[in-house]
């Protein structure tokens, strides 16, 4: 059965309510009805619009803008570099491109027609918004949201209705989000974490968002403290909260306050969960999505402590796992290592202009999600890492380099830790690590590390090789960019 449409139901609700604040600009329900009708009458018929998805008020009320008017939306990340903006674009093909009064737009845009996208906080509408019908039809496309394009050109992504809707109502079944939360958060508006999750979740509840435009720690402790009841992060956001902690005692007030600590897009370190919860009381609780899936999995409201766990399914998915010949695991084991597959109304419609590689993606009605995860004894998922990237094999074992991550995250001489596989003629491949130690000038030892790990988990789990050094490289995501490390 398809979910209810509109996409946000709460638009005309309370037209006084706040909506949206971005720094020291507001909106209330009723004056972003009156800001993205307007807009939404001047893009309607358009095609598709892509979005100069900056941090800012501009980019909500033009996503917003293009639901209203069923004119599916390209969020276009600001950072990204000539080459993949040029290939998005051409790809995408949109009629204009939407962006902030001021905003410089790159030569790979020159080609498109500018709609300014007219918010002025200062004006109070002096009528209710009059909004146009949203399309009643679930599968209509609403963004198209481009992936990284680690293996090759970035892909589209075709979200349609149907999978928005499903996802936020799932999600707010498992967090118990209601209109009276208000969400702080600072991620980019050109994804699924920041964009959908932290713009369109609250709005479809009818909460409040607020965005702090670049993450600090005295803006968490500022926002919860003054009545944000959810924090949504990336697990560098956590880890620099960790950090502070024990410096700021407002942030660990303010943190303990809140009903719920939300982190996704990469797995949190068991270490810095153990920080959080030391520091406030508070536990960061965990989920599992992808751009062409949207939500899976999460750990819900009153589960429990799960460090490391992504959780159960959400309502409407189903998930398996499945070996390398695509036979299908059935154990509950918390050691039998497979490949997530998913499916449900959560799922994309495809991959723009791609029909072949959304053929590749799919087995049967099952989209392969390259993630590898174990399931406990109770159905809780816990992700070791990226079939690509993480997946190892050692001397006849399958080895997931997050478990080891975790292990060596431990140790009090490791600050931050990434694990790889590399060809070795007698295992297949070794273990990896690379370790950026919590002092430079004394680093722990291989053979320290190759211990604490095999006293943990197992001693074929141990790095047989380590490598040191300043930092990992990372994206605006903060996620370790895995396929940057390389030895010459």
């Amino acid at each position: 059965m398809s979910p209810p449409v509109p996409v946000l139901p709460a638009l005309l609700s309370e037209p006084e309510r706040p909506a949206l604040r971005f720094a020291d600009r507001a909106l209330t329900y009723g004056e972003l009805g009156t800001a993205a009708g307007t807009l939404a009458g001047r893009i309607s018929g358009a095609g598709r619009v892509a979005v100069w998805a900056t941090p800012t008020l501009e980019t909500a009320v033009g996503v917003v803008a293009a639901l209203l008017a069923g004119v599916p939306a390209v969020p276009l990340n600001p950072k990204t570099g000539e080459r993949e903006l040029t290939h998005i674009v051409g790809d995408s093909a949109p009629a204009l491109v939407l962006a902030a009064p001021g905003d410089e737009l790159p030569s790979a845009l020159a080609g498109l027609k500018r709609q300014d996208i007219a918010v002025d906080t200062a004006a109070k509408p002096d009528t209710p918004a009059r909004l146009p019908a949203e399309p009643d039809d679930p599968e209509s496309p609403a963004l198209i949201v481009y992936t990284s394009g680690t293996t090759g050109a970035p892909k589209g992504a075709v979200l349609p209705r149907r999978a928005i809707t499903t996802t936020l109502d799932a999600l707010a079944e498992a967090w118990e989000w209601t209109a009276d939360d208000v969400l702080v958060h600072a991620l980019p508006l050109f994804h699924v974490h920041g964009l959908i999750l932290g713009v369109l979740g609250p709005l479809r509840r009818g909460g409040e968002v607020r965005h702090l435009g670049r993450f600090s720690a005295e803006g968490v402790a500022r926002e919860l403290g003054a009545g944000g009841t959810m924090l949504f992060g990336v697990p560098t956001m956590y880890h620099r909260l960790a950090e502070t902690l024990d410096s700021d005692p407002e942030l660990a007030k303010a943190l303990a306050g809140a009903r719920l600590l939300v982190s996704g897009s990469a797995a949190l370190p068991v270490y810095d969960h153990e920080r959080i919860a030391a520091g406030t009381g508070r536990q960061v609780i965990e989920r599992y999505g992808m751009t062409e899936t949207l939500m899976n999995t999460s750990v819900p409201v009153g589960g429990g402590a799960r460090p490391g766990s992504v959780g159960l399914p959400l309502r409407g998915v189903g998930l398996r796992l499945v070996e390398e010949d695509g036979s299908e695991i059935t154990s509950y084991d918390g050691e039998t290592v497979g490949e997530i597959q998913v499916r449900g109304p959560n799922l994309f419609s495809g991959y723009l202009n791609r029909p072949d590689a959304t053929a590749a993606a799919f087995d049967g009605d099952w989209f392969r999600t390259g993630d590898m995860a174990v399931r406990d004894a109770d159905g809780y998922v816990r992700i070791v890492g990226r079939k690509a990237t993480d997946l190892i094999k050692s001397g006849g074992y399958k080895i997931g380099a997050g478990e080891i991550e975790n292990a060596l995250l431990d140790h009090p001489d490791v600050r931050e830790v990434a694990v790889t596989g590399e060809p070795d003629p007698d295992l297949g491949e070794r273990v990896v690590a690379w370790v950026v130690a919590a002092d430079p000038e004394r680093p722990p030892s291989a053979e320290a590390l190759a211990d604490h790990v095999a006293a943990q988990l197992a001693p074929h789990k141990r790095p047989r090789t380590v490598r040191y050094l300043e930092s990992l490289p990372r994206n605006d995501m903060g996620k370790i960019m895995k396929r940057a490390l390389r030895h010459d």
